[in-house]
């Protein structure tokens, strides 16, 4: 069976400068995804025009989104780190793509796989968890639902339990090893009873002590 190659990363795009060209229909998927994981990415968008759907998106949050009304020229990646060509021009996304790579800036480039450098798969997020997705661009309307279905199944305490967990491992004494060992048993216990358990309370998860609880899930 054919695998996946594609190594997963998890970028801090408020760090990084994005540029995207397009902002039509296939602009606006792709800002509206990257904004609703990532609401504080540097964004500079270019186009001649710019549609109504994006106009509301950015009236609805303070986004570092900038967009500058002009056709796209070479010069508009410089000194950009991520580049997603998003028109419905095909040529004109090769451009991009050509002159993204002569300066070793990692491209997407939409609809078309074979270009890219990197793709925005599908993302759940619950607090500080996030799950990616992705198809190795075989399926964008596969992990679409395969999301759908981990956002119905994820609990939305998630951020939650992650906090809880963090307090754990934070009072835990040990080297690595034993950390490791004594958190892996924790969360066996979480999949298979619904909650960290301990010695004096049946579910952790819903004692308003848990955080300060000297005996939580040790």
């Amino acid at each position: 069976m054919e695998q996946n190659p594609l190594y997963p990363i998890f970028l801090k795009l408020h760090t990084l400068n994005m540029l995207i060209v397009g902002a039509g229909q296939v602009g606006y998927e792709k800002m509206f995804f990257i904004l609703k994981s990532s609401p504080e990415a540097n964004i500079t968008v270019v186009a001649p025009w710019v549609s109504p759907e994006i106009e509301e998106l950015l009236a609805k949050g303070n986004y570092k989104v900038t967009i500058i009304k002009k056709e796209f020229e070479a010069s508009d990646l410089d000194g950009m780190d991520l580049a997603v060509a998003a028109t419905d021009i095909k040529e004109l996304n090769r451009e991009v793509q050509r002159e993204a790579k002569a300066r070793k800036v990692l491209v997407n480039v939409a609809d078309t796989p074979a270009l890219c450098d990197f793709y925005l798969g599908s993302i759940v997020t619950r607090g500080n968890l996030k799950v990616a997705i992705s198809s190795n661009g075989k399926s964008p309307t596969f992990t679409k639902r395969f999301r759908q279905v981990l956002e119905e199944v994820l609990p939305t305490d998630t951020g939650a339990i992650l906090e809880n967990l963090k307090v754990i491992r934070d009072r835990l004494k040990g080297d690595f090893e034993y950390k490791v060992k004594k958190l892996n048993v924790i969360t066996a216990n979480m999949v298979e009873q619904g909650g960290v358990k301990c010695a004096d309370c049946p579910d952790c998860s819903d004692c308003p002590d848990y955080a300060t609880c000297n005996k939580a899930g040790l």
